[in-house]
């Protein structure tokens, strides 16, 4: 499980390049699906029929792009300027290795003796190591894209650290989910979706082909078991599936919620209650998008989402396989 795990995680697809992660995740859903297509956009779409004369439609959805930069200036010493794609966290990038999708690599780097409290965007670049602007665009040109490198190491326990486990391990709950769904009575839909870090537009095109009756989205959400959490404090790693109630994006189906939970409470799975006050997911795309749709979110908690190490507790991944599972299975 954790080398499929670690598959996914090392094909790299920040916003608007998810080619190569869609192709992979294609590959392996396809065999548990009766039908998989790829959209205009980039989402990748498989469902898997229903036995109910008129079932409904279920739509899983985890996104697999990821945050990243693309190279905007190259200067004369060689120096390359970036352009960051989704929500950056430049503390916690300073001084960390990128790599490019030709596979070309480099670090980092905020200007001089920059204070981290001035970290900003225009701030930083990146060194290849190289000397001259020509040496430079030997490697990379405007316009080519780069993410932090990924890894994926095991911790204590059952807790892993690496990165982008923002979404990649939402993908996988739905292949590990897929795996297990044999027989639906519904339509279950499962959508790994584009450019989610940028404002949730792949979710929102493919939930107008979809037109779901249900949304849930598999996501993560932040852990509040860590010093200076702020205010995601009910989240803890190792705490079980994370059935969401609010982010500043969505407020969850009320009834969705309960039946989330009412499923939990009879399968024995461990679950704890999310309520954040900020950030969103592709919930918001489900809930509002071609008439609307009952919808809500199962997350996986981590620490320092968005940094470079990432922490995960496999535990509470195998609970949100099993409540995905169990809701798909159940009528909602």
């Amino acid at each position: 499980m954790i080398n499929d795990l670690k598959t996914i995680m090392r094909i790299q697809g920040i916003s608007s390049r998810e080619g190569k992660i869609g192709a992979k995740l294609t590959e392996i859903i396809k065999p548990y699906v009766d039908e998989v297509s790829t959209d205009p956009l980039g989402n990748v779409i498989a469902v898997k029929r229903g036995s109910a004369k008129e079932p409904k439609k279920i739509m899983l959805c985890a996104h697999m792009d990821e945050i990243g930069f693309v190279v905007n200036y190259i200067q004369d010493n060689g120096l390359v300027r970036v352009s960051r794609v989704g929500g950056i966290n430049y503390v916690a990038a300073a001084f960390t290795r990128v790599v490019f999708e030709n596979g070309v690599k480099g670090v980092i780097v905020p200007e001089g003796k920059t204070d981290p409290k001035d970290y900003t965007p225009e701030k930083f670049y990146i060194d290849l190591g190289v000397k001259t602007k020509r040496d430079a665009e030997r490697k990379v040109k405007i316009g080519d894209a780069c993410a932090l490198e990924s890894t994926c190491v095991k911790l204590g326990g059952q807790k892993y650290t690496g990165r982008p486990f923002d979404d990649r391990i939402g993908c996988y709950v739905l292949t590990e989910a897929a795996k297990q769904i044999k027989n639906p009575e519904n339509d279950v839909y499962y959508v790994f979706s584009v450019q989610e870090e940028v404002g949730c537009r792949g979710s929102y095109a493919a939930s107008f082909t979809v037109r779901p009756d249900i949304g849930i989205a598999v996501d993560v959400t932040p852990s509040g078991d860590v010093v200076g959490a702020g205010t995601n404090l009910c989240v803890k790693l190792g705490g079980g599936a994370a059935v969401k109630v609010k982010d500043s994006s969505v407020m969850c189906d009320h009834k969705l919620v309960s039946d989330l939970v009412s499923i939990a409470k009879e399968k024995d799975i461990p679950y704890q209650m999310e309520v954040l006050t900020y950030g969103g997911t592709d919930t918001c795309s489900m809930q509002t998008v071609a008439g609307g749709s009952r919808a809500g979110c199962i997350s996986v908690p981590v620490r320092f989402c968005h940094t470079q190490n990432e922490i995960i507790d496999m535990d509470d991944v195998d609970a949100c396989v099993k409540l995905t599972v169990a809701a798909c299975e159940a009528v909602l």
